[in-house]
């Protein structure tokens, strides 16, 4: 049997968390919160510098607060779908957070090449966040 192609076990993944390092995790968490509606869950005792958070199904998000520096890029992001993409960017629009389409055109989407559209936004640490009507 080929290692690099063949295994004996039929592994099932699910997602379980992305960690961000975040320069002050409680402007983050207040981000994450109120644009993303995420339910704050406790975190493991690690103390303040640390907050995590998940979405309706499950999936979490943990806020690390770190002096590292890192340099966000828009080709590695966050992608989340959403269930109303319009009402979503009018909801930006009202909380004032700047998105975009992957070209970099201001305030619309754009279709990807499977008829999926999508928008770009930016957290306060400048992590690329993709958001899509995309139907899982």
């Amino acid at each position: 049997m080929n290692e690099r192609t063949s295994s004996p076990h039929n592994f099932i993944f699910h997602k379980d968390h992305d960690a961000l390092l975040v320069r002050d995790v409680n402007k983050s968490a207040a981000f994450y919160s109120r644009i993303f509606g995420l339910e704050e869950i406790y975190s493991g005792g690690l103390g303040v510098k640390y907050r995590w958070f998940r979405f309706q199904d499950k999936v979490q998000i943990h806020l690390i607060e770190s002096e590292e520096h890192f340099e966000p890029h828009k080709g590695v992001h966050l992608a989340l779908n959403v269930n109303d993409l319009d009402a979503f960017m009018e909801h930006l629009k009202v909380h004032h957070v700047h998105f975009e389409n992957w070209p970099g055109e201001a305030g619309t989407t754009n279709t990807r090449p499977d008829g999926i559209k999508q928008i770009y936004l930016q957290d306060p640490d400048g992590y690329w966040i993709e958001v899509n009507n995309n139907t899982l």
